[in-house]
């Protein structure tokens, strides 16, 4: 049997949130399944499996909101018989500046509703998360309103390779394991 990670892009559902700095996740999420075709799962989720090597991905986007994310994600590893060791959380940071990426496992939520709702379902936080960093609003824009905006122009430039460093990121999470995908990612 494959080795199988499960691997979750926060964020949020509709074509009015699809391209935000919150749903930074989901954009990996679909760059990763190289234009598969997701589909609705029982849990609430959109998925799609795709292997990488000896490895199966179940690729998951919420078909809920961000702040409710956890416990579809529960149901969805529950499912599949995925252990926490085997969860990656992909997901908006505003504390990295935009195009810079951290490979974690374990931690806190500083504050991301995302984050929250997945330790409360799993009441652990020792999942995997690719941090990906979307910076703060300059002056005094509500943090809440700067992730739901649309990437800016300066942004959009730089964003595919972004997205593709994300799902670079997931391989070798997955293939490599987290020292050298830290080691190769977090510079």
């Amino acid at each position: 049997m494959a080795d199988r990670w499960l691997v979750i892009g926060l964020g949020n559902p509709g074509a009015e949130y699809e391209k935000t700095r919150h749903n930074i996740g989901q954009l990996v999420i679909t760059f990763l399944a190289n234009n598969q075709k997701f589909s609705a799962h029982k849990s609430q989720m959109q998925i799609c499996e795709v292997r990488r090597g000896d490895r199966q991905l179940v690729l998951a986007k919420s078909r809920g909101f961000m702040n409710e994310s956890g416990g579809p994600t529960r149901s969805l590893s529950d499912f599949y018989k995925i252990e926490i060791n085997k969860i990656i959380a992909i997901h908006d940071e505003l504390d990295l500046p935009f195009n810079t990426l951290r490979i974690k496992q374990g931690g806190g939520d500083n504050g991301h509703n995302g984050l929250k709702s997945l330790t409360d379902s799993f009441s652990t936080a020792d999942y995997f998360r690719i941090r990906m960093g979307i910076g703060r609003p300059i002056g005094d824009q509500d943090p809440a309103d700067f992730v739901l905006k649309p990437f800016s122009k300066d942004e959009r430039i730089d964003i595919d390779q972004f997205i593709q460093r994300g799902a670079d990121a997931i391989n070798s999470l997955v293939i490599y394991g987290l020292d050298k995908a830290q080691t190769a990612f977090n510079s």
